[in-house]
């Protein structure tokens, strides 16, 4: 199973929702020196009746999420949001990062949600499922329209991505985080181009990450660094160096996660190793069974963002180590829910919500 350009996965088995099982197998009628044909992102529009997604898990920090997009055109194959793609009859494989579903209404139902007599402020994340800033972002702005929202009403967020076009948003971000109502939070895995081509086929270069770090810093908002996924003996070594880089960007702050391989993502993770880095892939995934007790992964909430073991210890001890060093261990500002405010304009909407009930 050999790479499409642009794309991460080797893939694109069937999930495991769907009674018939497909997968690709040499027939003896390809040519193996044929070109293959170049993957087409397909962009769908989801009508959903909300838009605020609430959950219970105890390691996640945040208990509402927004997600504006479903699928990732970043192709990250070690993405931890792939299998999300199967509960819509779709492969976590390739069909994640090329069917790719967007909010038109999600700004209408913000507004909407927010405007309720009975909701209560607390922080909203963006992007706890798959980036906010897809490349179609530029023209569906979906992500824009829903931060223009969360401006108007002064409610506080977090959002993560790692792409550069979150820079595009200083103008809100910048604000808002002066003001103690956004964080931010940008994703960096190495500083090694080629890697991240391979790993990370359509996110934002290593460098464009660090400059988004850099503008948001100066606009005024408070950003950190995420060293996530750590994969022993893939990137764990960049460390040090990643976090270093990040906080002469700008950035404040800083979080890791050691690689998870549930549900599909362990077969499709094995695949691309096998093909992308086959002199270490062995030892890559040795190493991941040492963090997981021995198995390619364990669900447990207690332990399942960093892993057990000696080498998920050492990793922890490193991390700890290196954001004492570089000024990024400060604790991170808790956000201002005090300043919510439903605009007046959207009082008569409240009004009709009160006679409903």
């Amino acid at each position: 199973m050999k790479a499409m350009k642009g794309r991460g996965a080797r893939s694109n088995d069937s999930g495991r929702y769907e009674a018939d099982r497909r997968e690709e197998f040499d027939d003896g009628w390809t040519d193996q020196d044929e070109a293959v044909p170049p993957l087409r992102t397909e962009l769908s529009p989801e009508y959903a009746r909300t838009i605020i997604a609430r959950n219970t898990s105890p390691d996640v920090g945040f208990d509402r999420s927004i997600n504006p997009y479903k699928g990732c055109e970043h192709g990250c194959i070690y993405c931890y949001a792939r299998p999300s793609h199967a509960w819509m009859g779709l492969s976590p494989g390739l069909d994640f990062e090329s069917r790719i579903f967007f909010k038109p209404e999600g700004a209408r139902l913000l507004e909407q949600e927010l405007s309720k007599p009975r909701y209560v402020c607390r922080r909203i994340h963006i992007g706890g499922n798959t980036d906010p800033y897809q490349p179609v972002e530029r023209e569906t702005r979906s992500t824009r329209s829903i931060l223009e929202v969360m401006q108007r009403f002064n409610q506080p967020f977090s959002i993560i991505t790692k792409s550069v076009l979150i820079a595009r948003d200083a103008d809100i971000l910048g604000p808002m985080g002066r003001e103690g109502l956004a964080s931010a939070f940008v994703s960096i895995t190495t500083l090694d181009r080629g890697l991240a081509r391979a790993m990370e086929p359509r996110a934002s270069t290593p460098a464009k990450r660090l400059e988004a770090i850099s503008r948001l810093a100066e606009a005024g908002c408070p950003v950190g660094v995420g060293f996530a996924p750590v994969i022993p003996g893939l990137n764990d070594h960049e460390m040090e160096a990643v976090l270093e880089a990040a906080q002469k960007a700008g950035a404040t702050s800083a979080m890791y996660v050691t690689l998870r391989l549930p549900l599909e993502i362990k077969d499709l993770f094995r695949e691309w190793l096998a093909d992308a880095r086959p002199d270490r892939a062995a030892r890559v995934m040795s190493l991941i069974r040492q963090t997981r007790g021995g198995k390619d992964y364990d669900p447990d909430w207690s332990q399942r963002m960093k892993g057990t073991g000696p080498v998920a210890e050492l990793i922890a001890a490193r991390f700890k180590a290196a954001v004492r060093r570089y000024g990024l261990d400060t604790p991170r500002p808790s956000l201002d829910v005090g300043k919510f405010r439903v605009p007046p304009d959207m009082r008569p909407q409240m009004d009709l919500f009160d006679l409903a009930s």
